[in-house]
């Protein structure tokens, strides 16, 4: 079988975007871990499929794969490179859009100057959301990270992340404790691990280690977490400029009880097919 598909980028976040609505389609994770191998598939951080809608009130439903087959609630770079894709397929012809995840709706919109805007929904903190193991939701948790205790703010967008505060994101020890983070028996479905240099009140650099793809060139949630962190820690203030190594963010938060908005680029690298 043919299976047709689209390579996106969004900052060097790199995903296979899959019209699930115009041709038949069983994803598994086998499937996902052939797609996103970089040697013997085509390739990439996550897999994005576009399904039909299953609520009256939305246009589209969207799934995310890692390359390692699992699948996650929720990828804010996918989100923009998804919006891009179903506009210019012509399955829609909206430019704000209600799109259902596993973790709920979000809302993307077109911007006339190219950008993606998209409405993350409200962040979360309490435990039981991401899930973390705690007895408190405060902003500032102690965690033992194979004996060093570090300081992290834990905060679900939707999928949850673990953000340290650090002096330079470049000598940051992003591989060594990553994949510690992100399996750490405190968070039973695992967790992105967020690594944030304060520039300023208004501009931060990051790198993630995402859960079940390593470190990424850039991660659209980590970086809505990052600011909801910081700004619960009187560190920053709304909007933020955030900076990765594969571009820049821009990310605004009003406070509890509020959405997060994150704006930044989504483009199509090209369109193929692979045999399944």
């Amino acid at each position: 079988m043919k299976l047709e598909f689209t390579k996106m980028q969004g900052l060097g976040n790199d995903f296979v975007v899959i019209d699930a609505i115009g041709q038949p389609l069983e994803m598994t994770p086998a499937l996902a871990r052939r797609l996103g191998d970089r040697r013997f598939g085509v390739g990439c951080d996550q897999i994005l499929i576009v399904e039909r809608a299953q609520a009256p009130d939305v246009d589209f439903r969207y799934r995310i794969f890692n390359a390692d087959g699992s699948e996650v609630e929720q990828c804010g770079n996918g989100a923009r490179c998804f919006a891009r894709f179903v506009h210019a397929r012509g399955l829609t012809s909206r430019t704000t859009l209600r799109v259902e995840t596993k973790s709920g709706v979000i809302e993307p919109r077109l911007q006339p100057d190219g950008l993606v805007t998209v409405d993350m929904g409200v962040p979360a903190f309490a435990p039981a959301s991401l899930p973390f193991v705690s007895a408190t939701d405060a902003a500032e948790q102690v965690l033992d990270v194979a004996g060093e205790p570090v300081v992290i703010s834990a905060v679900s967008m939707g999928n949850p992340h673990a953000v340290q505060v650090v002096a330079d994101v470049d000598d940051a020890p992003v591989a060594r404790q990553g994949p510690v983070i992100e399996n750490h028996p405190r968070f039973p479905a695992r967790v992105n691990a967020g690594f944030m240099q304060i520039v300023d009140a208004h501009a931060i650099r990051l790198r993630v280690h995402e859960r079940g793809a390593g470190e990424t060139l850039a991660c659209g949630t980590g970086a809505c977490a990052a600011v909801v962190a910081g700004i619960r820690r009187g560190l920053l203030s709304s909007p933020v400029r955030v900076s990765t190594r594969g571009g820049t963010l821009d990310i605004a938060w009003n406070g509890p009880g509020q959405p997060v908005l994150m704006t930044g680029p989504a483009e199509r690298v090209f369109d193929g097919h692979i045999e399944i």
